[in-house]
């Protein structure tokens, strides 16, 4: 079997077993045929290489100065390719299984302040060509601040999970998974608002003889529905129009307010680690440093010894 065989056959398996999705497929595949270049620019295979090998290519990434989550992630696709090989009898050995990763940096996430994210909500209102538009941002942002979802679960959301004026959002995550995450009532408003417009978008459509679409935010485009990409430049559009430094944002970094804003308000960490999506509450526990001041002033409030 190929390296090329090898790779589909890998890819396959994660979707039948483990419900992987399309954009974690992409980053194995990515990740895999970096690795397959590498030894076949070496005389080497995926069948041959062994974990001197293996170490090699880690050493390559680390001098083209990959950042060590990337070269993590390299070696997590290696890992899982061996570890699928040896399951299927395709190699008698895993040659990845015994070598640590470079580990990741704890960096805390960027974040927005609370009036930096008004001022992006506020400028979502009035951007667009025309109406439409921007109903359509409105109702972009305040769902992305509301819920902080991921931006490929905001773009792909189907218009059914919109229907009824919903108190809770319906959202499909990473491997198939689905969690309901509550609507706050700015985003409930923007959401019927769009919601009716889009209504009337889809009669107009049926008159004309074109077919209605599945999704809350459609688009002409090959995928039906508003692109991580399109959704990005606008959020930029939307950053030089509300004052806020384009360079701070991002879609994830709404996502990092929606959780920053709500555990410094005393939400529970169990319960954002739900409304992320977050399988392990470790990925989770990075958001705890907005804790610290809170804290700090608390101590200072009731300690006996803190007062004058």
């Amino acid at each position: 079997m190929s390296d090329r065989h090898w790779r589909s056959a890998f890819l396959e398996a994660q979707v039948a077993e483990r419900g992987a999705a399309q954009n974690t497929l992409l980053a194995y595949d990515r990740d895999l045929a970096d690795f397959e270049g590498w030894l076949a620019d070496r005389g080497s295979t995926l069948s041959d290489a062994s974990r001197d090998t293996v170490e090699a290519y880690l050493v390559h990434c680390d001098a083209q100065g990959m950042a060590k989550s990337t070269r993590a992630r390299r070696l997590s696709s290696i890992k899982q390719l061996y570890r699928f090989a040896f399951e299927e009898g395709l190699r008698s050995d895993n040659p990845a299984v015994q070598i640590a990763g470079p580990g990741r940096d704890k960096r805390l996430p960027k974040t927005l302040s609370p009036e930096e994210v008004d001022r992006l909500l506020e400028a979502a209102q009035t951007h667009g060509r025309g109406q439409v538009e921007r109903l359509r941002n409105t109702c972009l942002m305040e769902l992305l601040y509301a819920t902080g979802m991921r931006v490929s679960e905001l773009v792909s959301l189907p218009l059914s999970a919109a229907k009824g004026d919903p108190r809770m959002l319906l959202i499909r995550g990473k491997g198939g998974k689905e969690r309901l995450v509550p609507l706050s009532p700015p985003a409930r408003a923007a959401l019927a608002v769009w919601v009716a417009q889009r209504d009337e978008m889809e009669t107009e459509a049926r008159a004309k003889g074109k077919p209605a679409s599945a999704f809350l935010f459609p688009s002409r485009g090959k995928a039906g529905h508003l692109t991580r990409h399109a959704f990005y430049m606008l959020i930029k559009e939307l950053a030089v129009e509300g004052g806020v430094s384009p360079a701070k944002v991002t879609p994830h970094t709404l996502r990092h307010a929606f959780a920053t804003h709500l555990l410094a308000n005393g939400a529970d960490l169990r319960a954002i680690q739900t409304f992320l999506g977050h399988a392990d509450i470790a990925t989770t526990e990075i958001y705890t440093h907005v804790l610290e001041e809170r804290l700090r002033d608390l101590v200072l409030d009731h300690h006996p010894l803190a007062k004058d």
